[in-house]
């Protein structure tokens, strides 16, 4: 999940030190790539919130002593983000004090309380904060709370600048061992390529796949022209329509009244028979979702009597879905060049049109 700062001005705003950089710390302080440099801009200040449940509840002693062990060996959750004295920012290693980022809230929780709302809230005004830019940009916050799906909640935040989604569940699942074989790291399912049929060497079934693989050609140079040509009208005129999900200038032109996190929880088992039975993909299956979510929510939000502002089946809304374009190289490998994994950020942006239905009678 990933929270973003509002801003006009597209004006870097720097880390600065007082620490003069020597002969010494020039060769260990590696300078930011342009993209965890991007991430400091106003309009791009994005941080990574992973929220985790688990079956009981959290030993603090045990959790800083793997992170200690474990997640700080990468330098840059070890390291400052720093401005040099020509403007350039590096990364500054520094000692990490432990206790600085685990942080275990006192909640006042009694029996009458719903804790799955006490745990929402807590997410959602974490959500308002940033991360103290004198220590390194990640902390992990412990809610020792039952709730209906966990015995506790363990909320990870992670300043953007430090790596892409993928990279950072990478360097978490290092952290992990497997329940058959705790010194065995985990292991992530990596698709194969389809074998083909000796039979499929006759010149007829030679020239249907050439056939086939000239039209799914043409369809995706259509498909990109398309793309690029809507992009390039997003980017002019072709705006989203002003509902409650626009964050710009609110609703009804009101200024907006701040955002929240709302998270259900859904079985992964029911994901795949749906993935499977559509023969899809788990990211199309979540989209899928979310969409339903989004539509049912404005319809019941704001069409309580029937009497709707605005129409919701010509309401224009997209996301934007991030697409990794690495290969799944496993965390065995991941691990073995780690720093090179979260330095480099394979990955494409799209534009998915969300759309949205009327309300029926069975909603």
């Amino acid at each position: 999940i990933t929270m973003e700062s509002g801003g006009k001005n597209m004006v870097l705003k720097p880390i600065r030190t007082s620490k003069k950089l020597n002969d010494d710390d020039e060769e260990e302080a590696i300078l930011l790539s342009p993209g965890s440099r991007m991430f400091h801009e106003p309009n791009y200040n994005i941080h990574i919130v992973a929220i985790m449940g688990w079956k009981i509840p959290l030993d603090i002693n045990s959790l800083k002593a793997q992170l200690l062990s474990k997640l700080l060996k990468h330098p840059r959750f070890s390291s400052l983000q720093v401005m040099d004295e020509s403007g350039q920012m590096r990364w500054i290693p520094t000692t990490v004090n432990i206790d600085d980022h685990v942080i275990v809230p006192q909640l006042d929780v009694n029996n009458n309380m719903d804790t799955d709302k006490l745990v929402e809230q807590y997410i959602s005004n974490l959500s308002t904060t940033n991360i103290d830019i004198s220590k390194p940009l990640w902390d992990i916050h412990i809610l020792n709370v039952k709730t209906s799906h966990a015995e506790a909640t363990s909320i990870f935040r992670f300043h953007h600048s430090l790596g892409d989604g993928i990279a950072l569940m990478s360097l978490l699942l290092s952290c992990f061992r497997k329940t058959s074989d705790p010194t065995s790291l985990p292991t992530l399912a990596v698709s194969k390529n389809k074998s083909h049929s000796n039979n499929s060497k006759n010149i007829r079934s030679l020239i249907w796949q050439y056939i086939v693989k000239l039209c799914l050609f043409i369809r995706l140079l259509f498909n990109t022209v398309v793309d690029v040509l809507l992009f390039i009208a997003t980017a002019l005129f072709l705006k989203d329509s002003q509902s409650p999900f626009t964050v710009a200038k609110g609703f009804n032109n009101k200024h907006s009244t701040g955002q929240r996190f709302i998270y259900r929880n859904v079985s992964l088992d029911d994901i795949k028979f749906i993935k499977n039975a559509t023969n899809a993909t788990i990211n199309d299956v979540i989209l899928g979702i979310t969409q339903a979510a989004l539509s049912r929510y404005i319809n019941r939000k704001y069409d309580i009597e029937g009497k709707m502002k605005f129409s919701v089946e010509q309401m224009r809304c997209r996301a934007t879905v991030l697409v990794n374009l690495r290969p799944a190289l496993g965390v065995q490998v991941s691990m073995s060049s780690s720093y090179v994994a979260i330095c480099v950020r394979a990955i494409n942006y799209e534009l998915a049109w969300l759309y949205m239905r009327g309300r029926s009678r069975n909603d």
